[in-house]
Order: structure tokens, then sequence, then C-alpha cells
């Protein structure tokens, strides 16, 4: 963004404090009419024909502009990757305890990484543990859907499931409806 003596185009189209127009006037007129009111002359679309110019603060509209992305990135929700281990021979219950807190990070909009781990003995049945991921994927399909199939990496069978937008976003106007 140009300002003052920065802008190069020998005409401009002003628009005044009030955020009026004042018309088509050459550079010099411009930057008379901003000096005469302690302000500054800003471009704000050089790629018009001519280039609009503003008449204003720039210190102020800088602030204001850092102010509004901040404020903005405060908004903005960072999606992490949570991760969620097994192993072949996973108990019920501890796969259950596993499945709830999968559902409760994907809910919150976070990535699970479903990850089976396979020692020793284990690597001559991978079937086993196939079984189990595709059991946790099955179950938490209703918010969630797999990047991509489940793959085998030496030790280690994984899988990322990531949160499905609509699905998370139907399920709170349906409790809406049942209160």
């Amino acid at each position: 963004m140009r300002v003052n003596r920065q802008i190069r185009a020998l005409n401009v189209r002003l628009i005044d404090k009030a955020g009026k127009q004042v018309g088509i006037l050459t550079i010099q007129q411009a930057m008379a009419l901003a000096e005469s009111e302690n302000l500054d002359l800003v471009e704000i679309a050089p790629k018009a024909n001519p280039p609009v110019c503003k008449v204003i603060d720039y210190g102020k509209f800088r602030y204001q502009q850092t102010k509004k992305e901040r404020e903005s990135k405060k908004a903005q929700h960072q999606v992490k990757v949570k991760e969620i281990k097994v192993k072949p021979y996973t108990d019920e219950h501890d796969l259950a305890v596993k499945l709830k807190k999968a559902r409760e990070f994907l809910e919150k909009g976070n990535k699970v990484r479903v990850s089976c781990m396979f020692r020793g003995r284990q690597m001559a049945h991978p079937e086993i543990g196939r079984r189990i991921v595709q059991r946790i994927i099955d179950e938490l399909d209703d918010i969630s859907t797999a990047e991509a199939m489940p793959k085998q990496m030496g030790r280690n069978l994984a899988v990322t499931l990531a949160p499905a937008a609509k699905k998370i976003k139907e399920k709170p106007s349906e409790s809406k409806n049942e209160a």
C-alpha cells in the first residue's frame, strides 16, 4: 500500500475523510488537500483506472488493521492431530474408553490418528489389528471420515480420521429440537 509521496499516478480518484467522492484530481491537488487536513493520502485501489486514493490517518488505519487481524486469529481454530494407540489384543472396555476419547477429539474439530502397534509374534496375524482399526473407523463413522485406507508402516497400522463438517453441524441442531 502506497502512502503520500510513494504514489506514482498522475491523476487519482479521491475519497475524502468522510468517505465521499471528491472526483478525479491530479496527485499534487490530492496531496495538498490531504496536507491541509493534516492527514495522509493512501492508495486504496492501485489497479483501478485512475487509482483510488483516500484521505485518512495512516497510523490509525494500520493500528486498526492489525487489531482486526489479531481478533480474527483468536477466532480461528487450530486443527491438531491427536493419536489413539491400540494393540491387536486390546480389551473391549479399553477400546470403548479410547473410542470415547477419539469421539471427543473429533467433536472439538481435531483430527485423530488411530495406530495399531504390533509386537513380536503379533506380526504373524496383522488381520486381527486390521479388524480393530476397521471397528474404530466404523464406530466413529457418524462424525468422521477416514482420509485414506489403513496403511501398514513397519510394525504400525495407521489411519487418520478427519471430522466430517456436515455431521458435526447436524448434531447440535438435533439437540436443540429435542429440548
